[in-house]
């Protein structure tokens, strides 16, 4: 599957090479939104004539048709950009004219039948993700890849490079798919095999390699963030490598794309989910975090909402969906309605932690627990001057040791002791307690 996978990708960049019909939502919409939109929009039509559709064009205004599609040197349109039009002037009007290879590509788009997608809307742009796309014939018998290459290379009077040597080839695919040369030793062996798919061995044991998910990871733990630190003042590190290593597992087994998606986005949601799935949606886990004392923790709950929004859009998507956060979006066919429903759907998530840990290690985790939080409820009545210890703890550490405590605890450091609730209090000992076990200079506080 993996080796599917490349030969896809290899073959959308060989169909690129094959001489392609003009595309009109990147080469003609651009060009008539630079240089005819002002005259001929949709808030002032000169002469009743818009072309910020295709079809507009097609329809025309009081001369007619602007596009007649397939025949271009009869149609307005090429006739005014080019100064052939015996009555009317060239177009665009008091501005520089047209270039003549922009000239020509409108003709060659008029003339291969002026095709533009059906569901386009005045002033918007069709991204090119939301046309239905075609299969390409391959121009020859054999490889596809190789038949579009030969093809294009034809067109051009180009003659193919030679074949590169096996050092060279074995060298070529380390690199590619693992990121890593070949050791000596496994050049050699390529080198001396001589049977007809020793190419195909490579490749097999290449995709083989625990060094593919490695490689081509790295792609997508970018897009998931992988490597931000939390951000904001305190921008501390994070540790999320079991994350890591279950997108490096997932490629090297060949997870389909399609559970890759939904364990990430939603694995803590399927029946029965297993420790992996749930880990799989560290993917969401990525957002910035603040942890400055007395914020708003709604308003940056939120804030991670609108990033994990964001970056569905990017990962996904290919989108930058967040525009719509504030207005409809201007150039893609996003509304802010459609923008908040996904919002609304990522907005019940949370960020527990998750124990990785084996059962008997759980297990005996959860006895220390207990025995720990037994003695902590009793500590009070055992020793009364702890609270008072605690305190005096409190007010020796400095700005920077309060800041590196957890959240929890330095929201606790802002109330005043005095208006401390019993709960409050309790966390505020179980602190000072675990924190003189852990600083030898404190441990005759604790006794």
């Amino acid at each position: 599957m993996k080796f599917n996978a490349v030969i896809g990708m290899l073959s959308l960049s060989a169909t690129a090479l094959v001489a392609a019909p003009v595309d009109y939502v990147k080469e003609i919409q651009p060009l008539l939104a630079q240089h005819c939109y002002q005259c001929h929009g949709a808030t002032q039509p000169k002469h009743g004539l818009r072309l910020d559709t295709a079809a507009f064009a097609i329809k025309g205004g009081q001369s007619g048709a602007a596009i007649k599609p397939g025949n271009s040197s009869d149609s307005l349109l090429v006739q005014v950009i080019s100064g052939t039009h015996k009555d009317i002037t060239r177009m665009p009007y008091k501005k520089p004219p047209l270039s003549e290879a922009q000239v020509t590509l409108v003709r060659r788009w008029i003339d291969e039948g002026a095709k533009a997608p059906a569901n386009e809307q005045p002033g918007s742009k069709v991204h090119w993700s939301f046309v239905v796309p075609k299969q390409a014939a391959a121009p020859a018998p054999g490889h596809p890849i190789d038949a579009f290459i030969r093809s294009r290379l034809a067109k051009e009077k180009l003659t193919p490079s030679p074949e590169a040597d096996r050092v060279t080839l074995i060298r070529r695919l380390a690199l590619d798919l693992l990121g890593l040369p070949p050791m000596p030793a496994e050049v050699d062996a390529f080198v001396n095999d001589k049977s007809p798919d020793a190419y195909e061995k490579v490749v097999d044991r290449l995709l083989a390699s625990p060094h593919y998910g490695e490689r081509w990871g790295r792609w997508w733990l970018d897009v998931a963030r992988y490597a931000d630190s939390n951000g904001y003042s305190i921008d501390a590190p994070r540790s999320i490598w079991r994350y890591r290593d279950w997108v490096i597992a997932a490629l090297n087994r060949d997870l389909p794309f399609d559970q890759f998606t939904i364990e990430q986005i939603a694995g803590d949601m399927l029946p029965n989910a297993t420790l992996e799935q749930r880990i799989a949606t560290g993917f969401h886990r990525n957002t910035q975090i603040n942890q400055e004392g007395g914020i708003d923790k709604e308003q940056f709950r939120i804030e991670s909402v609108v990033d994990r929004v964001a970056t569905t859009g990017y990962a996904w998507l290919g989108l930058t969906i967040a525009c719509a956060n504030c207005h409809d979006h201007k150039f893609d066919p996003i509304s802010q309605k459609e923008y908040f429903g996904l919002y609304a759907m990522l907005n019940n998530q949370d960020e527990p932690d998750i124990p990785l840990t084996s059962p008997d290690e759980t297990r005996r985790a959860t006895e220390i627990e207990s025995k720990v939080a037994g003695y902590i409820a009793d500590l009070f009545k055992k020793d009364t001057a702890i609270v008072e210890r605690e305190l005096k703890w409190e007010t020796g550490m400095t700005p920077e040791q309060r800041q590196a405590m957890p959240q929890l605890w330095r929201e606790i450091f802002d109330v005043p002791p005095v208006q401390r609730t019993a709960a409050q209090k309790l966390v505020m000992v179980t602190s000072f307690v675990e924190n003189a076990a852990e600083n030898k200079t404190h441990q005759a506080a604790i006794k």
